[in-house]
């Protein structure tokens, strides 16, 4: 299929959704409903198409309508479902800063798949769900028939270690004290933001415009809570070596704090393949929809017919040349 039709499969983002959301429930073709996790809070979870399922995990910067391009191409032969996280309405808002942690986090994406009977899916997380889907992945593996690791790594690299908890402390605060509606303005125009809104002014506007919609007490206590919380991809080292489930990792060549993070997933969890898109950001399933869908559907193709494999032993990373 050309970029181009790929590009019209794709379809538009948060808030294009909006406008086909009443047509799609009236018709039927988008169950929405309310599960309950283990503590009681409430998540707000849609679906669309029947077959092997893909649990969608969207970023902080999103909701579950960021996945709106993934959930019109691939409903076509998959179930897919996707969800509000806690602190993101229609989902509940818990209060206190303790009713979010990575951990937590982990467990409300089994939570949907338990509520939904499923007992297998493919999972695929963006940035803030890209790192749901690690520790989904490490927590209950034996739930994934894949891994798909998007746009994931702030907070990770050593040096900066210190500075993002920082940094998303203020962030968190600014959330409570501007509220979303205006402080979305600042952190829609970051620094692997911007690339989206060069390519697609549009589609960014879509994506900023859903950031104002944001719960101020639920940005807050999520920045809190998860990111600055949630440890250190290199920190996970000895679990990810022996984590099994296939595994993508995709990241922007722009989107600068997940590059290192990316190539060290690739080189530690066994059946991982990484992938870089050029002259791309953070908001990759977005900002490159027609790339993303291709990647993520002939990856999920491969799984599905038993050939991602864990890296050829042969294939010795400190070997240049062989001699012998």
């Amino acid at each position: 299929m050309g970029r181009k039709a790929l590009h019209a499969a794709a379809g538009h983002g948060c808030a294009g959704a909006h406008a086909q959301r009443p047509a799609a429930a009236i018709l039927g073709n988008m169950p929405m409903t309310m599960i309950t996790t283990k503590d009681g809070v409430k998540l707000h979870v849609e679906e669309a198409g029947a077959g092997t399922p893909i649990l969608f995990i969207h970023e902080f910067g999103g909701n579950h309508e960021s996945w709106e391009p993934q959930l019109r191409y691939f409903s076509r032969r998959h179930r897919c479902i996707t969800y509000a996280a806690r602190g993101y309405p229609p989902s509940d808002v818990p209060d206190s800063v303790e009713a979010y942690s990575q951990a937590i986090a982990a467990d409300d994406a089994v939570a949907v798949l338990d509520a939904l009977r499923i007992e297998k899916a493919h999972i695929v997380g963006l940035s803030m769900g890209g790192f749901c889907t690690v520790h989904f992945g490490l927590r209950t593996p034996e739930r994934a028939l894949s891994l798909t690791v998007a746009g994931a790594g702030y907070g990770c690299e050593k040096e900066f270690e210190e500075y993002f908890r920082g940094v998303s402390l203020e962030v968190a605060d600014n959330f409570e004290k501007q509220g979303a509606k205006e402080f979305s303005k600042i952190y829609a125009l970051g620094a692997s933001r911007v690339q989206f809104q060069n390519k697609d002014p549009r589609g960014w506007k879509e994506f900023a415009d859903c950031l104002a919609t944001h719960s101020d007490r639920g940005a807050a206590n999520t920045m809190r809570g998860v990111q600055a919380r949630r440890p250190s991809f290199y920190d996970l080292e000895d679990g990810l070596k022996k984590m099994m489930v296939p595994t993508l990792v995709v990241v922007g060549d722009e989107d600068d704090h997940c590059l290192q993070p990316g190539i060290f997933l690739k080189k530690t969890i066994p059946a991982c393949g990484l992938s870089v898109f050029p002259k791309t950001g953070h908001t990759l399933n977005l900002e490159e929809p027609a790339a993303f869908n291709a990647l993520l559907a002939e990856f999920i193709a491969q799984v599905e017919a038993g050939r991602w494999l864990p890296r050829d032993p042969r294939a010795l990373p400190g070997q240049i040349m062989r001699t012998k």
